[in-house]
């Protein structure tokens, strides 16, 4: 079972991205403040869970979450920023949108540009600690999913409605044979021939 706290009665977010290692498509990070006593069985960090289990805990988180927001950095802003800054960047505007303001922020990971007002701390494989970051893992990753299906629908070649823009071999190969699409990151290396796994 995870942490439900750092620090017990802190109103606190927990802080996530998806998105940071594909070639293509957004980044997505989501801010999530559970209820005092929340707890679920399943919960856990986003690459530990099935597809299906992703799916049932995020209708769930939406609806038991004190608040809970989702934001979208797209392909030209990485590409302005870099994708370190625009994840972080990401993350801020989930947490600029929640309905409650939070007392702390529990980010995932060992770097934040903070450009809010609120107190942080960095927490490295912190999906795997505390349930609210756990939780934002998973709004992250469906959301994001959800949006790569989209855009195969746009451009089908690349298959990512199975790769999610991640770099398999199958992506390097439609890239070479078809070119970038408008939603590939141009300041990644897009030609790259070996494959690398989602991290």
């Amino acid at each position: 079972m995870l942490e439900a706290w750092k620090i017990k009665g802190r109103r606190e977010a927990g802080c996530d991205e998806a998105g940071r290692g594909p070639l293509a498509g957004p980044v997505v990070a989501a801010a999530v403040i559970l209820p005092d006593g929340y707890s679920h069985p399943l919960l856990n960090d986003s690459k530990q869970l099935t597809e299906r289990q992703r799916d049932r805990l995020r209708t769930e988180i939406v609806r038991d979450a004190a608040a809970w927001a989702v934001a979208v950095v797209e392909p030209d802003e990485i590409d302005r920023l870099n994708i370190l800054h625009a994840s972080t960047h990401a993350m801020c505007l989930a947490v600029q949108q929640l309905a409650v303001k939070p007392e702390f922020l529990l980010i995932d990971g060992n770097r934040f540009y903070n450009e809010t007002d609120i107190p942080y701390e960095c927490i490295v494989k912190g999906d795997a600690k505390y349930m609210s970051i756990a939780a934002a893992s998973i709004l992250a990753k469906t959301h994001r999913d959800e949006l790569m299906v989209q855009l195969h629908n746009e451009y089908p070649q690349y298959g990512w409605d199975r790769n999610k823009g991640y770099p398999t071999i199958e992506h390097f190969n439609a890239i070479e044979q078809y070119g970038p699409s408008p939603y590939h990151r141009r300041s990644f290396n897009l030609y790259r021939q070996h494959t690398l796994f989602e991290s």
